[in-house]
């Protein structure tokens, strides 16, 4: 009796050795995967990083689209107000009657500098742009000269940009309708547009702006 509680029997388990060991192994290999396995895993791992990239690179296209149209618009309100800062007219010409456009002196002036009168503007076209003395946008210093160097920006930024600016006349009644005859108001419009690789013509921004001459009156 003390014998066998001291040492008790051992149990024997159903199965021979060799198959015990058959199992064990079986189980090792069940524990892996496969080939095949392996590469379902990797296919859908390259795809949804694909389409990851994809989303982040349109995330960056629209981001960049953006800032472009920001900048746009603030540099055709620039010169939408830097135009309603001149006279209406050429002293001593008629308001109604007289012709649009630049003289050949006012033309020949770097960049608008020398425009003194809202119809001087009359089929501006500028590419890349330029700013009120002819410098690049966002290097000058607003007085002929330009801004420290770290404080510019690079000088191809607008490379691809041009600016279309023209003033008409429009209908008395209705100032949406384009007049083909002198009336005692008119249309202002700026336009920045990028130009792309292909030469496709891309609208960034407009302003619009409908002005109209008033007799001084003492």
């Amino acid at each position: 009796m003390i014998s066998r509680l001291m040492f008790p029997e051992r149990r024997q388990f159903p199965g021979a050795p060799g198959q015990l060991a058959a199992t064990g192994s079986a189980l090792r290999r069940r524990s892996g995967f496969s080939l095949i396995e392996a590469l379902i895993a990797l296919s859908i791992t390259a795809l949804a990083g694909s389409v990851l990239l994809l989303s982040v690179d349109s995330s960056l296209q629209t981001t960049m689209d953006a800032v472009q149209a920001t900048i746009a618009d603030g540099l055709a309100q620039q010169t939408l107000d830097e135009m309603l800062t001149k006279r209406y007219t050429e002293s001593g010409v008629d308001p109604i009657t007289g012709a649009l456009g630049a003289t050949a002196w006012e033309l020949l002036g770097a960049g608008t500098s020398r425009f003194n009168d809202v119809d001087d503007y009359t089929g501006y076209v500028t590419q890349p742009l330029k700013g009120f003395y002819g410098e690049s946008p966002g290097t000058g210093d607003d007085q002929g000269g330009l801004r420290l160097a770290n404080f510019r920006l690079r000088n191809d930024y607008c490379q691809n940009w041009r600016q279309r600016v023209d003033v008409y006349f429009v209908d008395a009644l209705d100032h949406t309708v384009r007049s083909s005859t002198a009336t005692a108001f008119r249309a202002i419009e700026v336009n920045i547009e990028w130009i792309d690789a292909n030469g496709a013509v891309h609208r960034l921004a407009n302003r619009k702006r409908i002005i109209t001459y008033v007799p001084y009156s003492p």
